[in-house]
């Protein structure tokens, strides 16, 4: 276990805040160096405090749900791509763990309130919002709020609080509890997963707003200087070399895969470049061609339904057209996100966040469309409304196949006639999901629920996995992403492992614990199924870490090696080995495992995603042709790698033993007599 005392100095403050919103109380918890060296922070604090805190069975929407808001470790310590935080609480969406990752500029200020985590607790019986800094902890009236979208909300409590306030709210899709609404901060970042905007809706919080000015202690400050300086330097390296290499390696590989898959191992350089100037969108033509991102609500081929002619116009270049300035968030030395204005023309905007590749897909490729000044617009009512775009779009894609097939009418749309390319009607029928009105009132349940209301079938076409819809990448094309889709505690989360992770990170130097997978180099290789759990669990408990550092993914994936043990020792001074840190970040696994299996909520027997997902019936066209993933496999091994039972799920003792989680073994093999 990790020495030293947390606290000032040590990139924690030792401390949490509870708050009722039922009772207007609150407290401050101190916590132990025994949590952080166990947990971290970040999401290994919102873990352990779920996981004692909260009764199982309770009702996502109810008051008796714990929702918090934790920062991470190094937030705040002059680490890069450290800017990060967590919300968690049980989600309405899959009925189990639920936790969304978000960057912006909330996680900071959150933290200069002097707290590690915020928990809300209850429900008030009118709307209000949360005001924290160094010393107030106030619960205010937000009638005046109520109703209006995200973007409009953090303007005004801005224009009261100051422009250096930091806002997390939710716009009519929280208050409405639609099950996949999201947390928005920043103007467009957003935590989306999971459904937790719906939670907030439910407790009547319009908002919390973050105003500390408190700064972080850490142990070594120079070693976090130097660490930092030098990782940024090799970011910078080679810029010219790799930029000329990157473009042809790209088009290379585009052009490859429409022959016939030809996989390399991906260089970090060249994603970096990618993202510096386009984005996440900046695949999003390629990841049609290849057959990553999910075609025609999960049934179609890229260069068959969606050819290249057509998904460029929504690819990099388009994607980038009308932005006007570069966007990070807070330490983001690459900036990956933009702000952007349509002057004109259909759908003009004011300044509004540029769309994310799960967004373009979502609302692209997976329907159809590709009109990207359409996309714009859709991104734009996502985020004032306060959806999960990756959700949302999965919703509207399932509801133009039942159209299509004849489930449902106009009758039952409200007029709208939803087809495939016909992408102009979907404006509205997001609006109507964000206020639940007509069958919007259905869809917003997502495509689980909303397909067993509709009924005539309608499951045939509800793609999803334990409860929530896929994000755009398809485990066909990336085999480690299925074990991940079907059996991580959050299903259908794409930024926890996959096989393009392991490649991105090099983790292999960095942890002994690493195993390669089988090499990717070509089509037969990458389709192995068996073998890889070791890598991918890795890979998971790295990304535990990261959530608990309070880092991203991305900058753990664009150089090379991030220096995230040696930023945690030299902030808190622990000066431990990096692989105890993957045993940190394996307890953080273990208790979200632990959550929904004491739940009821066991994946392998409850969790089994769609066949579209895995190729149950295969693809006839293009690179993933008859590819059917062999999911069961890939689920036993993956759940053999954490220790997990495959007929109940429930850990095994002596892997708990192992960890040091006497609470787990208590719950899951109680002593008898």
């Amino acid at each position: 276990m990790a020495q030293g005392m947390a606290g000032k100095g040590t990139g924690t403050w030792g401390r949490v805040l509870h708050v009722n919103l039922t009772g207007g109380s609150h407290e401050y918890e101190p916590l132990g160096e025994e949590v952080y060296g166990k947990y971290l922070g970040g999401l290994g604090i919102g873990a352990k405090t779920l996981w004692d805190r909260m009764k199982p069975g309770i009702d996502p929407l109810g008051p008796e749900n714990i929702l918090g808001f934790t920062p991470g470790v190094l937030t705040d310590a002059g680490t890069l791509f450290t800017g990060r935080f967590m919300v968690v609480g049980k989600s309405p969406l899959s009925g189990g763990w639920g936790d969304s990752n978000c960057g912006g500029y909330f996680a900071p200020f959150l933290k200069r309130c002097g707290i590690d985590g915020l928990f809300l607790y209850g429900a008030s019986e009118r709307p209000v919002y949360l005001y924290l800094d160094d010393n107030k902890v106030e619960i205010r009236e937000a009638s005046d709020l109520w109703g209006l979208d995200a973007l409009e909300t953090e303007k005004r409590l801005k224009a009261v609080h100051g422009k250096t306030a930091q806002v997390a709210c939710i716009g009519p899709a929280g208050e409405n509890l639609c099950r996949f609404a999201g947390i928005c901060n920043d103007g467009g970042r957003y935590a989306g997963r999971s459904g937790l905007g719906a939670v907030m809706g439910a407790k009547k919080l319009k908002a919390v707003v973050a105003a500390g000015k408190k700064r972080i202690g850490v142990a070594d400050r120079e070693e976090i200087r130097r660490l930092t300086r030098e990782f940024k330097e090799r970011l910078e390296s080679g810029r010219g070399v790799q930029r000329f290499l990157g473009d042809r390696l790209f088009g290379f590989v585009g052009w490859m895969t429409r022959k016939g898959p030809v996989y390399t191992r991906q260089p970090a350089d060249l994603f970096r470049q990618i993202l510096k100037k386009y984005g996440t969108g900046g695949l999003t033509a390629l990841s049609a061609e290849s057959g990553d991102s999910p075609i025609r609500n999960w049934e179609g081929v890229g260069h068959k339904d969606f050819p290249l002619r057509l998904s460029q116009r929504i690819g990099a270049e388009a994607l980038i057209k009308y932005e006007t300035r570069k966007y990070g968030c807070f330490s983001c030395p690459i900036r990956c996100g933009g702000i952007m204005r349509v002057p004109d023309g259909p759908y003009p905007l004011d300044e509004t966040h540029k769309p994310e590749y799960e967004t373009v897909c979502g609302f692209g490729s997976l329907v159809l469309n590709d009109d990207m000044l359409l996309i714009y617009k859709l991104n734009d009512l996502c985020n004032r409304g306060g959806v999960d775009t990756i959700s949302c779009a999965g919703v509207a894609a399932f509801a133009v196949e039942c159209f299509e097939k004849g489930i449902l009418t106009q009758a039952d749309t409200g007029g709208l006639e939803l087809r495939w390319g016909n992408g102009q009607p979907l404006l509205r029928l997001v609006e109507m999901i964000v206020n639940r009105q007509g069958i919007g009132d259905v869809l917003a349940e997502g495509v689980k629920i909303a397909a067993r209301i509709i009924g005539r079938g309608a499951e045939k076409y509800a793609v999803q996995v334990g409860g929530v819809e896929p994000p755009m990448h398809d485990p066909k094309f990336d085999p480690g992403f299925a074990p991940v889709y079907y059996c991580d505690p959050t299903p259908g989360r794409h930024t926890t492992a996959a096989y393009t992770y392991l490649d991105l990170q090099l983790m292999e130097n960095k942890f002994k614990r690493a195993v390669r997978v089988p090499s990717m180099a070509t089509h037969k290789q990458r389709h192995t199924y068996s073998g890889a759990a070791e890598s991918l669990a890795v890979n998971v408990m790295y990304k535990m870490v990261l959530d608990g550092a309070g880092a991203c993914l991305f900058g753990a994936s664009v150089g090379g090696p991030m220096p995230i043990c040696e930023w945690l020792n030299a902030a808190t001074g622990w000066g431990l080995p990096n692989d105890e840190y993957l045993v940190m970040g394996e307890r953080i696994q273990q208790l979200r495992n632990g959550f929904n299996i004491r739940e009821g909520i066991h994946a392998i027997r409850d969790c089994r995603p769609h066949g579209r997902i895995w190729g149950d019936p295969p693809l006839l066209h293009g690179p993933a042709r008859n590819v059917t993933v062999d999911i069961d496999t890939m689920g036993r091994e993956y759940y053999a790698a954490f220790g997990w039972d495959e007929t109940d799920g429930r850990p095994c003792r002596q892997r708990l033993q192992e960890l040091g989680m006497e609470d787990l073994i208590e719950t899951f093999h109680p002593t008898v007599g």
